[in-house]
Parts: structure tokens; sequence; C-alpha cells
């Protein structure tokens, strides 16, 4: 039985009206690109099309021994290792996630999420995955920021690839010092025992895939997958949005 008539125009008429005050608060307010601050068209999101074809893609995607992967080589077993885009100092990508990280832009690491998700769609192992776990950060840390990025990473990451995420699995149990300036000894020094399983939690069998934003000598990723290792029947496979190069 098809509806009356007069319920389809008041509800083509709810739609225009909707996309009128769409269109006024745009006028008014409008969406600016993360990465030039230019206006947004409708279909864009977060970033402008010029700026998004500027993010450095690696394509290591389908490459096994790529620069993310050689970086945790003979230090952790692992399955896959993939970093979504090259790092620089000053470059846009260090833009979007300072913007994420400091200044409360929650909406770049869902995109950044979904963008790097996309790619590893067309991976022929990211079907094998059956959780995704954020670098917890430390509570401290997250009541001071009010929300861990690579969380927000994560749940884009996971709207996409229908894989669930879940930040209740892995725990920071120290504040540790800033990374920075440190040596790779130093830092893998730094992070020993900083992380931990809570108890209970669901991994036996499961294969996990580590998320976090930027990749430097890896000594977080690291001592999260050691953690996470102690539950033995279980493997691990690692993304980062970034890696760090010269």
């Amino acid at each position: 039985m098809n509806p009356p008539a007069h319920i389809g125009i008041q509800v083509s008429a709810n739609m225009l009206l909707k996309e009128l005050h769409t269109g006024i608060v745009h006028l008014f307010y409008p969406r600016l690109c993360e990465g030039c601050s230019k206006p947004l068209v409708a279909a864009e999101k977060i970033v402008c099309i010029s700026c998004s074809l500027q993010i450095p893609e690696t394509g290591y995607y389908n490459i096994e021994d790529n620069e993310t992967a050689l970086r945790f080589a003979g230090r952790i077993p692992f399955e896959h290792a993939v970093s979504y885009a090259y790092f620089t100092n000053d470059g846009l990508l260090q833009h979007l996630l300072h913007g994420m990280k400091y200044k409360d832009k929650k909406e770049i690491g869902y995109f950044l999420g979904r963008q790097f998700a996309g790619c590893l769609q067309k991976t022929d192992w990211v079907s094998s995955i059956d959780l995704i776990i954020p670098v917890p950060l430390h509570p401290v840390k997250r009541a001071k920021r009010g929300y861990n990025q690579s969380m927000l990473i994560a749940e884009g990451m996971s709207e996409v690839l229908k894989i669930p995420a879940s930040d209740k699995i892995l725990e920071r149990v120290r504040d540790t010092e800033s990374q920075t300036h440190k040596t790779r000894a130093e830092r893998v020094s730094n992070m020993s025992d900083a992380f931990r399983i809570k108890e209970k939690a669901p991994l036996q069998g499961k294969h996990i895939l580590l998320c976090d934003d930027v990749l430097t000598t890896g000594a977080t990723l690291e001592a999260c997958a050691l953690a996470l290792m102690k539950e033995k029947s279980i493997k691990i496979s690692i993304t980062t949005i970034g890696i760090a190069v010269s």
C-alpha cells in the first residue's frame, strides 16, 4: 500500500528545509580545510581534494618488507606492519596530527583512520583481524587531554573495516617520561613494563591490530606488543598513521 501523497510532500519539504539550513550555516560558518584553511565544498571532509593529494602515502600495504616492518624486524614477532603516510617536520601530516592531539580536533583522527582503512581494504590480510587495539594513554594524561588520539584513529578504522576497536583491553600502568630526545635504547628502557593486559581480556586465539599515530623508533608499540604476547595464543599486526622520516 502506497503512503498518502501528502506524506511524501511533507518528507520532501523537510529534506529541503534541512538542506537550506545546512547551506545557511555553511554560508556564515564555512567548513575550512585543515590543510590550507580554504572553504570545503559539500563532498569534501576535513581536507580539500588538493590537500588530500598532498598527504604523502607510503603505499606499503602489500609490500611485506616495507620500512615499517623493517623497524620491528628481529625485535618482536608480528604478522604485518604498515604505515599510512610519511611524517616529516612541518609537513601536512604533522600539521593534521598536531591539531588532533593538541587542539581538540577529534574529527581529524576519525578522518585519518577512515582514509587508512580504505587503503588496508586493498590487502589480502586485513580480513583476518579480529580486534583493533590503540596504544593506550596513562589515565592522568588521558584525563588532561580528554581523549586518546590513537582510539580516535582506531574508531575511524573500525567504521570502515567493520572490525571492533577497544581501549578496554590494554592499559598503561606507568606514566612514562617523554620519549623526545631519547636514544632508541633509552626509549625501550623507558617503556619497559609500561603496559599490561586487563584481567580476563578475551584475547585467546585473536589476531590483534595495534594502532598508533606516529612511528619513530617503535619502542612504545614494541612494549605494547610484548605485553599482549603474554597471551601466547594471539597474533599481532601493527599499524600507524605516520612513519617518521628525515
